[in-house]
């Protein structure tokens, strides 16, 4: 594995420069990248690409309807497991260890190919499922949930860089199209589905009647990855890592999982005495994600670390915001949870298509306007939803904004897979596919964290169980606003982020 220092990955005199990450280079034989010779006319589902493209998609399809169906059964397996006060763990536990796999993933990916990564990741993403449908008691269960966790970190960035090795330039844009879209049915279905399974059949099956289905994906997969994006890439610039480099990935990601569980830990105790676990992950985690980010992410250096940190941007101001207003809806203006939920549902079909859009040839050279456009969408779309704290304003106001900001989102999200398959050198792919993930997924922990503080401290309200319902007591309004409109300035700031996606040179 060429596992990549953030030294290696971009040189500080490089950086000064403008430049980020190396162009790519010629690769070894051995490793069958593609290439010019692709037929001009082939597209993701001709003859070439099909059955790969196929089953990719089938598998993010299957991922998505678990992500989307888990939220309805899991209230009543913490009820049923006694284990209402680890609520939370159960979603920690798979965003922490899911950092993990993203680096080993990276890791493994750039050594021996995505192969390996890939069909481990599904294995234990199987496993953690069975593991979580079969618990008798909450901690089982989360350990299943930690378990699926790794797994899904596995197979995201394993995806990613089958696509960078498999698939040529032109059609990276429509396979990460394909991958958006494949969100759009279980978004809709999944949660009526997990009801609908709960209810007659019990919550286990939402969690072990998945892995079956996953056969038939990785059966059509697993030969076209085995032939055209197995092995190694060696190149003739860098043939060989610094030594030590990848175990050290490797414990820095250990180190990243411990800060991230801590700080979570924290802001699901609202006591003083977790200001202590707090103040140990923030000291853990900082240093730890410096040395697994491109060097200058966090100050927008040009190219690939704003790439990357544009990635954390958008995904965690919106999830944090998102993750809010159903619970608005549902104290502030009184909807039924299945309606409110429902108000982000077009939401689905609107990133699909925004991810269609870029997907086009005549976007291409458009393709960073297009994501600053975006990120304004997604600012906007955050910024209007409070405004339904006001009772005269319709409460279709948040569904029609949500859709826009799930445009934006569509056009941005997608964008950054490609600008940084783009922009990495082949045995670079799985490094940087990590950091794009891990960039993702710890910007959702820490605005979710901030937002949920930011939301107690104001008058947020309180969460009470009983044996039969699950009722929110009232919030005030500035609550509210006090996750919204901070998310929104995030989201603002993305939109500066974007001009600073190419060097100077290009």
């Amino acid at each position: 594995m060429t596992a990549l220092e953030p030294s290696d990955v971009i040189d500080p005199d490089d950086e000064a420069r403008g430049a980020t990450a190396p162009a790519p280079v010629p690769a070894s034989p051995s490793v069958p990248l593609p290439g010019p010779g692709t037929a001009p006319g082939e597209t993701v589902l001709g003859r070439a690409y099909r059955s790969l493209s196929i089953g990719m998609v089938s598998v993010v399809l299957l991922i998505a309807f678990e992500a989307t169906a888990v939220g309805t059964a899991m209230p009543v397996a913490a009820r049923e497991l006694h284990g209402v006060s680890l609520y939370a763990f159960a979603f920690s536990g798979y965003f922490t260890t899911s950092l993990l796999g993203m680096v080993l993933a990276g890791q493994w990916s750039d050594r021996r190919g995505p192969l390996g990564a890939l069909t481990a990741g599904i294995a234990a993403f199987a496993a953690g499922l069975l593991l979580a449908g079969t618990a008798g008691a909450m901690w089982p269960f989360i350990l299943g949930r930690a378990v699926q966790g790794l797994g899904g970190g596995l197979v995201i960035v394993a995806l990613y860089v089958v696509v960078g090795r498999a698939y040529p330039e032109r059609l990276r844009p429509a396979i990460m199209a394909a991958f958006a879209a494949s969100w759009i049915v279980p978004s809709v279905v999944g949660p009526l589905a997990a009801g609908a399974v709960t209810e007659h059949l019990g919550w286990r099956w939402v969690f072990i009647g998945i892995p079956v289905l996953v056969v038939l994906p990785l059966a059509l997969a697993v030969p076209q990855i085995r032939r055209r994006a197995s092995g190694p890439v060696r190149s003739a610039a860098r043939p060989t890592e610094p030594a030590g480099s990848g175990r050290r990935r490797i414990r820095l990601a250990f180190v990243v999982c411990l800060g991230a569980g801590l700080l979570q830990y924290a802001a699901q105790d609202p006591r003083w005495i977790s200001l202590l676990p707090g103040a140990a992950g923030a000291a853990l985690l900082v240093p730890a994600v410096r040395g697994l980010l491109p060097r200058g992410t966090w100050r927008a250096a040009r190219g690939l670390p704003s790439v990357v940190l544009l990635r954390g941007v958008a995904a965690g101001a919106f999830i944090a915001a998102e993750s809010f207003v159903p619970l608005m809806l549902v104290t502030e203006r009184g909807l039924a949870p299945t309606l409110a939920g429902f108000s982000l549902a077009a939401g689905g079909g609107t990133w699909a298509l925004g991810s269609w859009v870029q997907s086009r040839p005549w976007a291409e050279p458009h393709r960073e306007r297009l994501m600053t456009g975006g990120m304004v969408l997604v600012a906007a779309a955050i910024a209007t939803a409070p405004s339904v704290l006001i009772h005269s304003v319709p409460v279709w106001t948040v569904a029609a904004a949500w859709a826009f900001g799930c445009f934006g989102m569509g056009l941005v999200i997608s964008s950054t897979g490609v600008l940084l398959l783009k922009l990495s050198a082949p045995e670079e792919a799985g490094a940087n596919s990590a950091a794009l993930q891990i960039s993702d997924g710890l910007s959702d922990i820490l605005l979710l964290a901030a937002g949920g503080a930011a939301f107690a401290a104001l008058g947020g309200g309180t969460v009470t169980h009983t044996a039969t319902a699950t009722a929110v007591g009232a919030s005030h309004p500035a609550a509210f606003a006090a996750v919204f409109l901070p998310m929104a300035v995030v989201a603002l700031t993305g939109a500066w982020v974007t001009t600073r996606l190419r060097s100077r040179e290009s």
